[in-house]
């Protein structure tokens, strides 16, 4: 099911008391970075909140800063209270599933992957379909949902890491401030260096940049 909540600022736990209500006892937000990009895994996670946690600034990781993002997924990783699980879909399963069931992939590894397990799962976007945990889909609820924000950060900012480590192996790409996407500077360094491991060949741009000439 899908539900497209009223708009708050900053999110809240709206979503997660509801369904303790409903009798679900261990919730938890999912959320997945770099769906878009040209290279790299996509990357989903998992976050079980305890009830009335608090962290000034926590927010959807797209309106915050780099700095600031770095700093609440420190925060979020050093805090036991919080259960968080991490998971992605590798680029070889991104050119053989296509990037939105291998982004729904990585989505239930992370769910799956939380210590305990879960009864519920608020999920960033649309419904996924199959999704083998009862879950509910909130339409922007990294904006809206405590826990969807957290998974957000814990996602984009583990991503960026990645990435940043990929830029060490190949440093003509440029990895590290683009983490990925299809920048002009990096569509370049394609063209001039060929793709490597790490592009995602079902993507246009990567194709087309394959072809032979003439």
């Amino acid at each position: 099911m899908s539900r497209t909540p009223t708009p708050t600022t900053p999110p809240d736990m709206s979503a997660e008391q509801q369904a303790h209500r409903d009798g679900f006892v261990r919730v938890c937000g999912i959320d997945e970075a770099g769906r878009g990009p040209l290279a790299g895994p996509v990357v989903a996670a998992a976050v079980i909140l305890p009830e009335g946690y608090t962290l000034p600034g926590l927010n959807d990781s797209k309106k915050l800063t780099a700095r600031k993002r770095e700093a609440l997924y420190q925060a979020l990783m050093a805090d036991d209270t919080v259960q968080k699980s991490i998971a992605q879909a590798t680029v070889a399963e991104i050119d053989e599933l296509n990037i939105l069931r291998a982004t729904h992939l990585a989505m239930r590894r992370a769910a799956e992957g939380l210590s305990g397990g879960v009864d519920f799962c608020l999920i960033d976007g649309l419904p996924v379909p199959g999704f083998p945990l009862p879950s509910l889909s909130i339409v922007k609820g990294d904006a809206r949902c405590l826990s969807i924000a957290a998974a957000s950060i814990l996602a984009k900012v583990w991503r960026d890491h990645y990435m940043n480590e990929l830029h060490r192996e190949f440093p003509a790409y440029g990895f590290d401030r683009h983490a990925g996407y299809g920048t002009k500077a990096h569509m370049q360094a394609i063209h001039d260096h060929g793709v490597t491991i790490h592009h995602r060949r079902s993507f246009a741009p990567v194709t087309q940049l394959e072809l032979p000439l003439g």
